[in-house]
Formats: C-alpha cells, sequence, structure tokens
C-alpha cells in the first residue's frame, strides 16, 4: 500500500503546482517514518499550502494596489506665488486653485530645483540636484547645450520617480511639457519608456511630441490640431481619460501643461480684437482659462470617484517673466534669478482625509528633491537600496506636522556666460545659493558679488549683511562651493 500510495501521490493529476507537494513528499517519507496514510495527509496539507500562497499574495497585493493612492504633479509653467489669489495675488481671481488650497495645505516655504525649466524638472524626476546630472539652464540645440557646459538629454540611467513607481505597480503617464531632452536638432534623445513612462502626450521640446500639438517644427503654430488655448484642457482630457482606463491599479502622473508661458494666446470670441501674446490683458485670460482647467480636473476626479485617495500636488517649475504687478508676490527676482522670485513657488497639497485641508505652514521648508522621496513614503513604494537621493521624506510635513528641513538647500544657474545674461538690472542674481536654516547665501563661482540675507527676516532680500557677518558667510561660502567643484562637470 504504501509503495502505492507514493506512486499515486508522484502523479496524481491535479496540475503542475502537484508536483511540488509530491517531491516534497518523497523526500520527507524516510525522515518522518509515518504511514503512507498519513502522509498523504501531511503532502495534501503541503499542498494546500502551496496552493494558498500564491492566492494570498495575489491578494494582498490587490489589496495593496487598490489602497495605494493615485499621484497627479501639476507642474505650472512660469508661475509665480503672485499668480495665484490663495496666495495674495490680485491679477484675476483663481477660485478653482484656491478651491483646491481649501482642501488641502499650503506651503509657503516651497523651492523649485532651479530658476528655469530643464533643471527644475529634472530635480523633481530624479530627486537630485540637476547639476548632478550637466542641466545648468534650459535645453535647447546642441551648439548651445555644448556652449552651456550642459547635456542634450537627461541620461536614462537616471533616476526616475515615474520608473519607480512604475516597478511598483503603477501605471505611468505624463501629459504635458517634458523639456528633458528632443526638439530642435536633438533627435537622439531617449523615448519616455525609457524613463518609466506608460502613456504620454507630450509637446515639442521631448522625445516623442503628440502629432495634434506640433503640426509646425516649432514649439507651436496656428496649423496644429489643438490650439494654443486649448492645449491645457486637452492635458486634462487626457489626464482623466488615463486614470478612468486604468482604475484597476494606482496611476502616476505628470501633467505638466505649458501654460502660464508665453506667448499668451487666449481664445477669441468672433470679432473681438486680437491681443499682444506678451500684454498683461493675454496673460490675464490665460490665467482664467488656467485655472477653469483645474476645476475640470478636480470636477473630473470627483466624478468618477477618484479624488478622494488621489494626491494631488500643484506648483511651477520656476518664477514668472515677464513679471508685473503683483507676479512675484513681493519677492525680489523672477525666472532665471536665483532671488526669491525665481525659485520660491506656490505649493499646494490635496489628499482628502489624509492631509489638513484649508491649512497653511509658514515654517516648513520644502524642495523640488523632496517630491520623490516624499511621495514614494505616502504611497507605499520602496525605493532601491542603491539610490541616494538629495532630498528627504518630508512625508510628515505634508500631513501636517510642520518642522524645519535640517538638510541645506543648495543651487546653481549657469557655469558661464550663456544664457545668463537676464534678467537684468537688480533681479540678475549671483550664480550659486544655499539656503541654511533662516540664512541664505549667494556667489558667484569665482567667490564674488557675495550676498547674505536672513530670509525669515529679509524674505524680499532688501538688506545684504555680508559685511557684518563674516563668520557666516565663512561657512556657508565653503559649504556651498566644496557642493558646486563635487558637482559633474561636462567632459570631465
Amino acid at each position: 500500500m504504501s509503495a502505492a500510495i507514493q506512486s499515486w501521490e508522484v502523479w496524481m493529476p491535479i496540475g503542475p503546482k502537484a508536483m511540488v507537494p509530491a517531491i516534497l513528499f518523497v523526500k520527507m517519507k524516510p525522515l518522518i517514518g509515518m504511514k503512507g496514510i498519513n502522509l498523504f495527509k501531511i503532502s495534501a496539507g503541503f499542498w494546500l499550502l502551496f496552493q494558498a500562497l500564491p492566492v494570498t499574495a495575489q491578494r494582498k497585493e490587490a489589496e495593496k494596489s487598490k489602497s495605494q493612492p493615485n499621484v497627479i504633479i501639476i507642474l505650472t509653467d512660469d508661475m509665480g506665488v503672485g499668480d495665484i489669489s490663495a496666495f495674495g495675488g490680485t491679477i484675476v481671481p483663481t477660485p478653482n486653485i484656491d478651491k483646491l488650497a481649501a482642501n488641502g495645505l499650503k506651503l509657503t516655504h516651497y523651492y523649485s530645483g532651479a530658476p528655469i525649466c530643464s533643471p527644475s524638472r529634472a530635480s523633481i524626476l530624479t530627486g537630485m540636484h540637476p547639476g548632478k546630472w550637466n542641466f545648468v539652464t534650459y535645453l535647447d540645440k546642441k551648439s548651445h547645450n555644448k556652449d552651456a557646459e550642459q547635456i542634450d538629454f537627461l541620461n536614462p540611467k537616471a533616476p526616475s520617480m515615474a520608473r519607480f513607481f512604475k516597478n511598483a505597480g503603477y501605471v505611468t503617464g505624463h501629459f504635458g511639457k517634458w523639456h528633458m531632452g528632443g526638439g530642435r536638432d536633438v533627435t537622439d534623445a531617449p523615448k519616455f519608456d525609457q524613463y518609466g513612462i506608460d502613456e504620454h502626450a507630450s509637446t515639442y521640446e521631448s522625445p516623442e511630441p503628440d502629432p495634434l500639438l506640433t503640426a509646425t517644427n516649432w514649439i507651436w503654430s496656428d496649423k496644429d490640431s489643438i490650439k494654443r488655448w486649448n492645449r491645457t484642457a486637452y492635458f486634462v482630457d487626457k489626464t482623466l481619460d488615463f486614470m478612468n482606463r486604468h482604475r484597476a491599479q494606482p496611476c502616476f502622473v505628470n501633467l505638466w501643461p505649458d501654460e502660464v508661458h508665453t506667448p499668451w494666446v487666449p481664445k477669441n470670441d468672433a470679432g473681438e480684437e486680437t491681443l499682444k501674446p506678451q500684454s498683461e490683458a493675454a496673460f490675464k485670460r490665460v490665467l482664467q482659462e488656467y485655472d477653469i482647467q483645474i476645476g475640470r480636473l478636480i470636477d473630473g476626479l470627483k466624478a468618477s470617484g477618484l479624488l478622494e485617495n488621489t494626491i494631488i500636488i500643484f506648483t511651477s517649475d520656476n518664477g514668472a517673466l515677464p513679471t508685473f504687478g503683483s507676479r512675484s508676490g513681493g519677492f525680489r527676482g523672477s525666472k532665471l534669478s536665483l532671488y526669491e522670485g525665481g525659485i520660491r513657488m506656490p505649493f499646494i497639497v490635496s489628499w482628502p482625509g489624509h492631509i489638513p485641508a484649508g491649512t497653511t505652514d509658514d515654517r516648513s521648508e520644502l524642495h523640488a528633491t523632496d517630491l520623490l522621496p516624499t511621495l514614494s513614503k505616502l504611497s507605499g513604494v520602496t525605493l532601491p537600496a542603491a539610490y541616494q537621493s538629495d532630498g528627504v521624506d518630508r512625508s510628515a510635513v505634508l500631513l501636517g506636522k510642520p518642522s524645519f528641513r535640517k538638510k541645506e538647500m543648495f543651487w546653481e544657474y549657469g557655469r558661464n556666460t550663456i544664457a545668463y545674461a537676464y534678467p537684468k538690472g537688480t533681479d540678475k542674481s549671483p550664480q550659486l545659493a544655499i539656503r541654511s536654516g533662516e540664512w541664505k547665501l549667494l556667489m558667484n563661482h569665482d567667490r564674488s558679488n557675495v550676498e547674505l540675507y536672513n530670509i525669515i527676516e529679509d524674505p524680499a532680500e532688501a538688506s545684504n549683511v555680508a559685511a557684518t557677518k563674516a563668520s557666516k558667510v565663512n561657512e556657508l561660502s565653503e559649504k556651498l562651493l566644496a557642493w558646486w567643484k563635487a558637482l559633474p562637470k561636462l567632459g570631465e
């Protein structure tokens, strides 16, 4: 009987998974010395265990996927703090963005990774200082990039927040501006999938521009199927469609519109005079329409039942340009400047039921490189052990526990005079900056033009106290220069 039972168990016709417990049974038999019938019970028990393990793992994975929040990063282009009425702006009302703020948390000490688009975007995607990947200004044609001592596109081996989320079970999308490689004569930029992005609809400055947005070989054209004034609506539609089609798994989305970057091209009603694309009147119309589209996004998420489990980040890549009125929120500087007006951005985060609604954090500093470790922690995404972010996990801050950032923040803009001639006048800053607690120091690579500000007492950076704070200048300038010298340089 024993031999018969052994033979039957080995050939038991219950599918491929039965082979594992049958083999275990044969190996265990001489060790445990039980009767064949008891051995069958043990082997059957092992089979049930092995059958249950994948089912249990699948169930746990499904439960995790269902509980993991969706993530949407809305990265506005060239928006100053003063463009939003919730941050004190008076240019035009922005009721939908204000509503997002009322349902979430505002931070007043959020900093972009650079005062211009390409490096600031790279800092978000990689969670690292953009200079570590040789981004120092905006990407252009190859000759410009070489002259500016920077690369033509983001190395696909660089860390990518989208890839990290994809590897954790998220489906990933990028809808909007990219500007980290592609366009002009840069035809060899890596495709979106090499950065972990499943679906995309992007503009001319990308490796795979959407043909509906690029009828000609330029950033925009009157011939584009999607007109300039409808671009944000198009990206919102893409985002909502993407998330509704992938309801079975969590979604990670870069919603990176190219509003409110110039040229400002609002839709004209019949017989209406065409506004000049650099005029304040045109900007007001564009900003109003942008606010409407943010409202459409929120309403669409709510109607589809996705809003409650979606983390929404709303911010800007860098400061406003041109500036007028209150666009820089009372801060000195603009886009292209390391003064606060170029890097201190509006920041709103919403996650109903998790992030306290209607609150403002005037204490906690947050840097663009912090978004990757912070959103990973909030979403249950495990980062690779070898990954070393320049950011820090600030999830506790977003969940309503303010704290000072213990790690210092650094910036670089330009390694020579290429693309560094603007802005003119008092808004033109030195090339390097560090913020350490209440202190912010700016200087050039050669230690010239040293400026020191107590950024808490003097957020407008009106009183340079470098002459009276020699020890603080020495301390911070040494740290800043050591940081900059450690950055890789093109060709080294």
